[in-house]
């Protein structure tokens, strides 16, 4: 009997493994995926080596909070709520690159991937504006002069309002901001939204960057989002390479207190 026991018992542990084991190594690793030929790690998973805060004051505050929790740079308020704000960037400078990246940000913050950013955060901007009547995956020239490609929005839709419980995320196409500014086409399906983006969850990101001018293509999770082309050099602010950051937009109104945003497995490939 015992060894009936004992073959019944090993015959349940190997399909508990063969259901379990993959999911579970996936968090143990932090699902860090395969580098594709050419890409180098960013950021170790451990610490913010390489990576420093802006080192004065810029429009958004003097920093933030940047921490590393559970293998992802987390970024917040500091302290929270108090509308000071900062952006995290690289060490290192980059011209034409490649980076992929993943996200899982908190509703309600107002956050960005910088890319040719000074250490003052004016930059080319792959917008996070996860909240209502936000965008993510478009351009804003930031610290340029505000302009860019925004074509959608996205907005929450809430199961309780008041509470602001949210339910579900949808996207519509943008109006204009200022009378007679044109507005393109969505580059995606926006009924397609809730397949493309996956709230709650990590969503991985890729972005590229080409020339100067630049010419910048962002994908979410595979799908295009947007190929923009700027109109303008801004020599006086940015060169042909510039840092790589991360943003936590400053003021009380773009940022929930206690909220966060998560980045993980930014990894690079210089073109």
């Amino acid at each position: 009997m015992n060894r009936s026991l004992l073959a019944v018992l090993s015959v349940l542990s190997l399909s508990v493994v063969g259901l379990l084991g993959p999911a579970n190594e996936a968090v143990v690793s932090g699902q860090e995926p395969t580098l594709e030929p050419g890409f180098r790690s960013l950021f170790n998973g451990k610490d913010l080596t390489g990576w420093h805060k802006n080192p004065e004051k810029i429009g958004h505050g003097d920093g933030g909070t940047w921490k590393v929790e559970g293998g992802a740079i987390t970024g917040e308020q500091d302290p929270p709520g108090s509308g000071n704000g900062g952006i995290l960037l690289t060490d290192e400078k980059f011209g034409d690159f490649e980076v992929i990246f993943e996200t899982n940000p908190d509703w309600g913050p107002c956050s960005g991937f910088f890319m040719r950013s000074n250490e003052k955060g004016s930059c080319y901007q792959m917008m996070i504006d996860y909240h209502d009547v936000g965008n993510v995956g478009e351009i804003y020239r930031e610290g340029l002069d505000g302009a860019g490609n925004r074509t959608f929005n996205i907005d929450g839709v809430y199961a309780d309002p008041e509470k602001k419980v949210l339910k579900s995320i949808v996207a519509t196409k943008a109006k204009p901001r200022r009378e007679g500014e044109p507005i393109g086409e969505p580059k995606i399906n926006l009924d397609d939204w809730s397949k493309i983006w996956t709230h709650g969850k990590w969503n991985t990101v890729r972005c590229k960057v080409v020339g100067n001018p630049p010419t910048i293509t962002t994908w979410i999770n595979g799908t295009k989002i947007t190929e923009y082309t700027s109109d303008k050099k801004f020599e006086d602010k940015l060169g042909d390479t510039g840092h790589i950051a991360f943003q936590v937009h400053g003021g009380t109104g773009a940022w929930p207190k206690g909220a966060k945003v998560r980045f993980r497995n930014v990894r690079v490939k210089p073109l």
